[in-house]
C-alpha cells in the first residue's frame, strides 16, 4: 500500500520539475557553495548530487566555493591570529600562503571530488588560472574621531574583483565539465588577493549573463521583522529593506551582491537555506523553492 500511494507523489513532483527544466536547459547558473552546507557530511553530498543532476539535465552550473571557517581552523593549527574588520580577515603574505592552500588546495579539491564521487565530472579553478579573475587591493576608510580626517586600514591581500575573463570558465561550463572556483584574484601587482565568495560569484554570473545566482547561506533566506520569509522581491524592494533595517548585518553584502548581479544582466538571484538537503534542486524545480528570490523589477 505503501508503495502505491508513494508513486503518485513520485511522479506529481517529476512532473512539477519538467517545465523548469525545459526552461533551464542551456543556461548558466552560477551556485555560490558556503555556510553548513560546507562543513555538513550529510548537505555536501546532497548538494554535489544536485548540481550533477543539473549538469546531467542540460543546465551548466558553476560552483563558487567560500572557505572561512576552514582557514580559521588550519590557522589555529599553526598558532597563528588573524584580525577582523568589518568581517574581512586582516591578512598578511604569511596568511595568505595559508588561504591560497586552503580554498585553493584543500576544500577546493574536497569539493571537485564531491562531484566526481557522485558521477559528475567537475575541475577545480582558482582566479589565477587563465588569469580569469583580476582584483585590486581593497583599503578601508575609517572617521578619525574629529570627523574631518579619516584614517586607512591595509588589510593586506584582501582584494575585490576588478575584472574578469571568463572564457576558461565559459568553456569549461558549456562542455561536459562542472567549473569549481576558488575566490583568488591576482592583482597588477602580481600578488594574490582574497577575495569574498558571494562578491566572485556575483561577478561571475554578471559577466556570463547567467539566468541564475544561487546563494547558499545559513538562513531560510530574507526575513521580514516578525521572522517570515520574502520572495519575489525587487532591487527597490531591496533599497526600502535596508533603510528599515528589516535586513541588517551580515545580510547587507549579501543582498548588495543580489543587486549588483541582477542590475548587471542576471536574471535572478536565490538566497536559499543551505541547512536544507538538496536545497538547490527544491529552488529550482519547485513551485514553492527553499529561500527568496530576487528579480530586477517588481513583478506585474
Amino acid at each position: 500500500m505503501k508503495q502505491k500511494k508513494a508513486a503518485p507523489l513520485i511522479a506529481e513532483v517529476l512532473i512539477e520539475a519538467l517545465p523548469y527544466i525545459q526552461r533551464f536547459k542551456g543556461k548558466t547558473v552560477v551556485v555560490k557553495f558556503g555556510g553548513n552546507a560546507m562543513v555538513d557530511e550529510a548537505l555536501k553530498h546532497s548538494f554535489a548530487r544536485d548540481i550533477v543532476l543539473m549538469k546531467l539535465v542540460g543546465i551548466n552550473p558553476i560552483v563558487v566555493h567560500g572557505g572561512g571557517p576552514q582557514i580559521g581552523q588550519v590557522l589555529a593549527k599553526l598558532g597563528k591570529t588573524t584580525g577582523f574588520v568589518d568581517g574581512m580577515r586582516i591578512t598578511d603574505s604569511e596568511t595568505m600562503d595559508v588561504v591560497e592552500m586552503v580554498l585553493g588546495g584543500l576544500v577546493n579539491k574536497e569539493i571537485v571530488n564531491l562531484i566526481n564521487m557522485n558521477g559528475g565530472k567537475a575541475v577545480g579553478l582558482t582566479g589565477k588560472d587563465g588569469d580569469f579573475i583580476r582584483a585590486k587591493k581593497i583599503n578601508l576608510k575609517r572617521s578619525a574621531l574629529d570627523d574631518d580626517a579619516s584614517e586607512i586600514i591595509d588589510l593586506g591581500h584582501v582584494g575585490e574583483v576588478s575584472s574578469i575573463d571568463p572564457a576558461v570558465v565559459d568553456m569549461l561550463g558549456r562542455s561536459d565539465f562542472i567549473p569549481v572556483i576558488a575566490p583568488i584574484g591576482v592583482g597588477a601587482d602580481g600578488y594574490s588577493y582574497n577575495i569574498n565568495a558571494d562578491l566572485v560569484a556575483g561577478k561571475t554570473a554578471e559577466v556570463l549573463k547567467a539566468e541564475k545566482l544561487i546563494l547558499l547561506t545559513n538562513t531560510a533566506g530574507i526575513l521580514d521583522k516578525q521572522g517570515g520569509l520574502l520572495t519575489g522581491l525587487s532591487v527597490s524592494d531591496i533599497d526600502a529593506l535596508i533603510a528599515d533595517g528589516t535586513i541588517s548585518g551580515g545580510m547587507i553584502p549579501k543582498t548588495r551582491c543580489a543587486t549588483d548581479a541582477l542590475n548587471g544582466g542576471v536574471h535572478s538571484v536565490h538566497i536559499i537555506d543551505g541547512r536544507v538537503e538538496h536545497a538547490v534542486l527544491l529552488e529550482l524545480f519547485t513551485d514553492q523553492g527553499v529561500g527568496t528570490l530576487l528579480v530586477s523589477r517588481p513583478r506585474c
